[in-house]
């Protein structure tokens, strides 16, 4: 009775079949999930066609890596090194033997491999773990597995099966006794490559035999003069065998399918290891002090944690992240492409009553939040923050990190270049301005045509258009490419941009506080030819490329941002743009890495992104969006993202509800207002407060009726966060100086006015334990129904845009437009802008128009001096009174308690 044959064919197709539901499986947890396998040499043999073959069917994105028989063994080492870093191939396996010209060490290549994506088994980790029977995340390799699940699934799951012992024999290339060897086997197993060397009356009657030979014997019968046979002798062997795979079909198709499942396996093992949320996080344990340090000694005696260890702890891949230095990172914007289909986390507003020279502590309070969320009661969660100003660290307010036991570490890096974000900006915008003057001159000093055959010069004895100035044809209804065709009506279009002088709103920029730049007159050299004009600086953080680092989506969407930029007006009335002027690309170019969200951490080890930091009045004063995008997919949906605006909820809170959440798509479930009870005493009535003195006694003592009377402007801006819909939980950040009964009023009055919950913190002092009842509560107005919705529809006229945000948040009875505000009003209408959002550009010390005013001013009419737009960034910003867009240095500024200890090379505070 001849032998059954186990069909390898048939068994690899149900295998693939199961594979390929597994893989749909996967995708139904993450739609854009495919399986990654690369491999390959540079010839395609039938091995490799079968596989990709097989990877295509089953769902698996397989790559053919063709190296050239040139490779050095650096080379291919650098390739293997490349494929384990990428996070979109789970398998890699490299086809022996290496034909290369080259020596190349086999054991230092295989061993090259990542030992989680070595499907072949090949690596000495993966064979280690399978010599002591660690299988829990090595992999089998393929031959041998193939010839296991041809054992499993034909003989051990056959009906008349009965357990018995059974003699497995793997023969080697040895001639000694191998016919009695193989006698004894019940299951044989044949590796020898040596064709039809095993015959049949060798083989014990009934026994199993696996034969994974493949060779070539001459066969006339064949177009090729050869077929394929294995080690065994086929014909006899079947005779005696009671189970026998034949060659080809056997275990050949086998081999690919085991391939294809380990592939599947390490990529399951890899989505289990890399879900949406499931973080593997340890925590930084502070050791607190009484009295509380300074800030500086604070942020020095807490090792941060290395920032790679950081990044895989929330669930970053090794090539989404770039590292600056031990201690921050930038994280790739590939990664919100990776988790696009997960859902988000719980999006949580810090906001503050109408600030006031006291402080209210809301950067501390953020910070604060995010260690009682993360460390104490152990949910995901990230800070999203704005990056600071070197001007003002250097100036008066001396750094943004926090402060106390919740900070962002180290405060240093953060407070001064940290990756070099802002400097970036600086080069851009100053690059604009530059283009901007440089155009108005050669524009004023040459004709037409030597103004298009410089636009447009001679290469190769042609001129060709480059793809910036294409865009600009087509702005004007130009469908040409080939420059020598254009008329001369349209070389004098194409080539003057006529921009009137006295229309230029572009600055330049410096990010350090310098009073002397405020008005300047640029020009002066002889070079110039007279050509002057009076311009002035603005800090870096108020140009309109860091609104628009902020407010962007996508390095895409940042291109078209920043060439919609206008700089000034032409002398016809129309809008001169950074695409008008060439300069775009390059600005793109610029920024390229700057709008990748910078990664550090608090002092208790919870992550943060600190990314963007727009002027808060003339912009819209919030970090980015890509960075609370992508926190809020690692977070996960039970975790949380907590980020800041500027100033008091009147300004930050309000624009990032009507400009950053319009344009984000993004719905917060909670805002926390930030109170103390010293700034709601100014509010109140009390004194002024000289820097340098002690606080008078109103501020240091219980006056619970200064307080009552403050509390006033926490209830107007409790009122005007639920304008749109969102919970509202007040944090009363404590000072040793308040006394249980002012605690209680501003708690008790915070709910009256409708807060969801007010809660009093001593974060400063304790951390993230001195918050958690903080996070408890914002835990659960997180739960709680919320009815988001815009101030204002964007259709409405500018003016009455403008007028609901002044009569709603600040309230004022009207607003009054002069001239020029009017004019502006008229002029962007005409242009186009009309229906862009409004970033109101006032003091945030009150709520009117007038700085001293404090509390909750009544019956007054808020006036408009002009209005300006960021057209890249995307909003009209109104002016209310006058402001400095550059701070000055005050008498003593901050830059004389800095130094640098050059034996550690740490900066040291005074």
């Amino acid at each position: 009775m001849s032998a059954q044959i186990i069909s390898g064919k048939e068994v690899s197709a149900q295998v693939r079949e199961q594979l390929k539901k597994d893989v749909e499986q996967m995708k139904l947890k993450d739609s854009n999930f495919r399986p990654g396998l690369v491999g390959g040499r540079e010839d395609s043999n039938l091995y490799i066609s079968m596989k990709l073959k097989a990877a295509a069917e089953i769902g698996i994105n397989a790559i053919h890596m063709k190296l050239p028989k040139t490779a050095t063994e650096e080379e291919v080492l650098h390739s293997i090194r490349e494929v384990n870093e990428d996070s979109s191939v789970h398998g890699l396996i490299v086809q022996l033997p290496l034909d290369s010209i080259h020596k190349i060490n086999t054991e230092k290549v295989t061993n090259a491999v990542a030992p989680e994506k070595d499907v072949d088994g090949l690596t000495s980790i993966n064979a280690g773990k399978l010599s002591r029977g660690d299988l829990g995340d090595c992999f089998i390799p393929c031959t041998p597995n193939g010839c296991m699940e041809l054992i499993r699934q034909t003989v051990l799951s056959a009906d008349s099966f009965m357990p018995v012992f059974f003699n497995i024999f793997f023969t080697c290339n040895t001639t000694v006794r191998i016919p009695v060897q193989v006698g004894k086997a019940d299951i044989l197993v044949v590796g020898m490559g040596k064709a039809e060397m095993v015959k049949g009356e060798w083989i014990k009657k009934g026994a199993v035999v696996i034969d994974c030979g493949i060779n070539h014997i001459p066969d006339q019968t064949k177009s090729s003069g050869k077929r394929v046979v294995g080690d065994v002798h086929f014909a006899s062997a079947k005779e005696q065998a009671g189970f026998i795979t034949p060659v080809p079909g056997g275990v050949g198709p086998m081999t690919v399918a085991m391939l294809m499942g380990n592939t599947v396996l390490s990529a399951k093992r890899f989505l289990e290891s890399h879900q949406a949320g499931k973080w593997d996080i340890s925590y930084t344990k502070l050791s607190l002090q009484k009295p509380v340090p300074s800030d500086i000694v604070i942020s020095r005696s807490c090792i941060p944690k290395p920032i790679d260890r950081l990044a895989r702890e929330v669930g970053l891949l090794s090539d989404e992240v770039e590292f600056y230095g031990k201690t921050k990172a930038k994280v790739q914007l590939s990664i919100i492409k990776r988790l696009q289909s997960q859902p988000d986390g719980k999006y949580v507003v810090v906001t503050g009553i109408t600030p006031t020279p006291l402080g209210e502590g809301k950067s501390t309070t953020t910070i604060g939040l995010v260690q009682a969320l993360g460390a104490h009661l152990k949910l995901n969660v990230f800070a999203c923050v704005r990056q600071p100003s070197q001007g003002p660290t250097f100036g008066i307010k001396g750094g943004a990190a926090g402060g106390g036991y919740s900070q962002v570490i180290p405060m240093e890096e953060f407070n001064l270049h940290l990756t070099g974000d802002i400097h970036a900006i600086t080069a851009a915008n100053n690059l604009v301005a530059a283009a901007v003057d440089a155009r108005m001159f050669h524009e004023a000093t040459q004709s037409d045509k030597a103004l298009y055959n410089r636009l447009v010069p001679l290469s190769g004895g042609q001129r060709t258009f480059s793809p910036v100035q294409i865009n600009r044809l087509k702005k004007l209804g130009i469908e040409k490419t080939d420059p020598s065709t254009l008329t001369d009506e349209e070389i004098t279009r194409f080539a003057r941009l006529d921009i009137d002088p006295s229309s230029v709103t572009w600055q330049r920029v410096l990010d350090t506080n310098d009073r002397f730049l405020r008005k300047i007159t640029i020009g002066q050299a002889p070079t110039e030819k007279g050509y002057t004009r009076e311009a002035q600086f603005d800090i870096t953080v108020a140009s309109e490329i860091m609104a628009v680092l902020a407010l962007t989506s996508s390095l895409e969407d940042m291109r078209q941002r920043l060439a919609k930029m206008v700089v000034a007006t032409s002398r016809s009335g129309d809008p001169v743009t950074t695409e008008d002027l060439g300069v775009s690309g390059a600005l793109t170019v610029l920024m390229k890495d700057a709008i990748k969200p910078n990664l550090m951490q608090t002092l208790e080890g919870t992550p943060v992104f600190v990314h963007a930091g727009p002027f808060a009045n003339i912009a819209h004063g919030n970090s980015s969006i890509l960075a609370d995008k992508i926190a809020l997919k690692l977070v996960g949906p039970e975790g949380f993202v907590v980020t800041e605006a500027g100033f008091g909820a009147d300004i930050g809170m309000e624009k990032f509800f009507n400009i950053k959440c319009r344009y984000s798509g993004l719905r917060p479930h909670v805002v926390v207002l930030v109170a103390t009870v010293r700034a709601l005493k100014m509010h109140g009535g009390g004194p002024t407060v000289t820097a340098g003195m002690p606080l008078p006694k109103e501020y240091v003592e219980e006056n619970l009726e200064l307080l009552k009377n403050g509390c006033s402007n926490m209830r107007k801006q409790i009122e005007n966060a639920k304008h749109f819909g969102v919970p509202v939980v007040v944090a009363v950040n404590g000072f040793k100086t308040d006394t249980q009964a002012e605690l209680d009023l501003i708690c008790s009055s915070a709910k009256a006015a409708g807060a969801f919950d007010a809660v009093c913190c001593s974060h400063w002092a304790e951390g993230g334990a001195g918050a958690v009842a903080l996070g408890q509560a914002v835990q659960r107005a997180s739960e709680a129904p919320s009815n988001f919705k815009f101030l204002y529809n964007l259709d409405l006229p500018v003016s009455d845009k403008i007028r609901i945000i002044a009569q709603k948040i600040y309230g004022a009875d009207d607003i009054e437009l002069l001239p020029e505000a009017q004019h502006k009003v008229e002029l962007y209408t005409k242009q186009g802008f009309g229906n862009l959002p409004i970033c109101m550009a006032k003091t945030h010390l009150s709520l009117s128009h007038e700085a001293e005013k404090k509390g909750v001013p009544t019956g007054f009419i808020l006036p408009i001096r002009d209005i300006r737009a960021s057209v890249g960034a995307g909003f009209l910003f109104p002016l209310v009174g006058t402001m400095p867009t550059i701070p000055g240095l005050p008498t003593r500024p901050c830059f004389y308690d800095i130094d640098l200890d050059p034996e550690t090379e740490q900066s040291r505070r005074m």
